[in-house]
């Protein structure tokens, strides 16, 4: 269960790259599916962990060997949400890259602002951050 400590490292990882508020929201909607299936291994393993800085993770991580079918299933899942997320947020850095710095460079990262503002200029931007713009607002 190696995925379990990427899948969060990666999901402070897209919030501090400031993803898009759709991200955002799904993100905080698969941590609390993670919390509600691991609610009971949380009580019996981490109750004594105060929560922050990763320490519930860890707390997780050191106790993978005895988590419950469901929390383990939900973490897999958690893990595949994340990164189909990351690669979309990769998708438009990557197509996006140049005009981001022309048409958004003063434009503040996060809660979606950065799409919004290519989304503003899609007359202007490139074709292929225009199809990806395109492709991650369907």
């Amino acid at each position: 269960m190696k995925w379990l400590m990427s899948t969060f490292v990666l999901c402070a990882a897209l919030c501090a790259l400031g993803m898009s508020a759709w991200a955002q929201q799904d993100v905080q909607s698969l941590k609390a599916t993670v919390v509600k299936a691991c609610e009971k291994d949380l009580k019996t393993y981490c109750s004594q962990v105060t929560p922050g800085e990763q320490r519930l993770l860890a707390c997780v991580y050191a106790h993978e060997d005895k988590l419950s079918d469901s929390c383990t299933y939900a973490l897999y899942q958690a893990s595949i949400a994340l990164d189909e997320i990351a690669q979309t947020v990769e998708y438009i850095g990557t197509s996006c890259h140049v005009d981001m710095q022309v048409y958004c460079r003063d434009v503040k990262v996060g809660k979606g602002r950065m799409l919004a503002c290519l989304k503003d200029h899609e007359s202007m931007v490139s074709e292929g951050c225009r199809t990806a713009v395109h492709d991650v607002s369907k």
